[in-house]
């Protein structure tokens, strides 16, 4: 463009700024910004703002915060911006006090200072916060409810998620979009009120693959395996919805709550022959744990050894669980020093191992236990014992 002799006007900026933040170009954004000020463009609001989301979502706060602060009016956007910037860098504090400074609020900056407390596991101040919003006559939004749902869930505020549900229904969120029936499901289960869980999915307008996975999820987490095993059949049968990779993690979690396990063998191969999706992690997790359950450890065992990734702490540690439970002793030796490499820096490990060696009178691998702790730097836990 400028090599044609194209000058850039005011609306050039804006965009190109966009487009160097979402490609981590902080090189290339800083050169811009320097020829927004050389051509006096940082009068325009739309670049100023420009400007100031590109070092945000640069991650670059400071930078940020000298443009803020250099500007003469700043409007409800830039506010937004700089509030999200400081709480997705993990300065939730310095956040919150920019929203307090705020002389002009818009729902957007409710439900952006609220999302940030309650992912920082801040629970009681979103919800306190909430409160406020609605005091000073804001109305909830989608936004609201599907952050607000989840933080009463996990306060046990029961009654204050009864109430959310009551606007709900009364401001018509309920039929224009499915994430707020969804989150309706979702606290209904995490609350333990599966009756009314199920009585808000099936009055749902619409329903997309979420909706069917969190309540079949409701249904494994409190102890319904296999109901939730009848409501994917059904989910399968329901025109217009597939399983997808997360249905299939919910699913298997059925089975071993319901400890179903041809069923659960079934539905991890049917992932692959009927539905086109490649087992994750999560997936191999799930299974390893319902054959490590329910006894069938080598099974278990050999399907770590097929894994097309590394298997993680937990794996190892659901088949050691089993491994001990029912007696296969040679592959809690293999499970402990797979856990050993994994966590070098956990002395559990190596005491287990320790008194594995010790039980079977091989004292040289006592030894060597002793030793790879001392090249590990690894201190025994005071009062620590394993019972076997």
């Amino acid at each position: 463009m400028k090599n044609r002799g194209i000058w850039p006007d005011e609306f050039t900026f804006a965009p190109l700024l966009k487009a160097c933040a979402n490609v981590g170009d902080l090189k290339l954004g800083r050169r811009v910004h320097k020829e927004v000020l050389v051509l006096g463009f940082a009068r325009f609001g739309s670049i100023r703002i420009g400007v100031v989301e590109f070092y945000v979502n640069c991650n670059r706060m400071d930078d940020a915060r000298r443009v803020f602060e250099e500007m003469s009016h700043r409007d409800v956007i830039v506010w937004n911006l700089m509030i999200h910037g400081y709480c997705k860098s993990g300065n939730v504090e310095i956040g919150l006090s920019l929203f307090r400074q705020m002389g002009e609020r818009s729902v957007v900056s409710w439900n952006t200072m609220i999302s940030c407390l309650a992912q920082s596991g801040k629970y009681m101040e979103a919800l306190g916060l909430f409160r406020e919003m609605w005091y000073e006559g804001f109305e909830p939004d989608e936004v609201t409810v599907v952050t607000m749902l989840p933080v009463c869930a996990h306060l046990g505020e029961v009654d204050i998620g009864r109430w959310v549900h009551s606007h709900v229904e009364s401001s018509g969120l309920y039929n224009d979009f499915i994430s707020v029936g969804n989150a309706l499901v979702d606290f209904y289960c995490k609350s333990a009120e599966l009756e009314k869980a199920f009585e808000v999915f099936k009055d749902m307008p619409r329903k997309n693959v979420v909706s069917w996975n969190v309540m079949i999820s409701g249904l494994a987490f409190n102890g319904n395996g296999e109901l939730g095993v009848e409501m994917f059949e059904e989910m399968t049968n329901h025109e217009g919805t597939s399983p997808n990779d997360a249905t299939f993690v919910v699913i298997l979690a059925c089975c071993v709550h319901a400890g179903l396990v041809q069923r659960g063998r079934d539905f991890f191969a049917s992932m692959v022959t009927n539905y086109h999706i490649k087992p994750k992690l999560e997936h191999y997790g799930c299974m390893i744990d319902l054959l490590s359950r329910s006894g069938c450890v080598k099974e278990a065992y050999d399907l770590i050894q097929t894994m097309p990734m590394k298997p993680n702490a937990a794996i190892w540690g659901a088949l050691l669980s089993a491994c001990r439970t029912y007696g296969e002793m040679e592959l809690v030796e293999r499970a402990v020093k797979e856990l050993i490499n994994l966590e070098p820096r956990n002395s559990g490990h190596y005491v287990l191992l320790s008194n594995i060696y010790a039980e079977r009178g091989n004292w040289g691998g006592v030894e060597e236990v002793r030793m790879l702790m001392k090249e590990n730097h690894v201190n025994k836990t005071m009062g620590q014992s394993i019972v076997g």
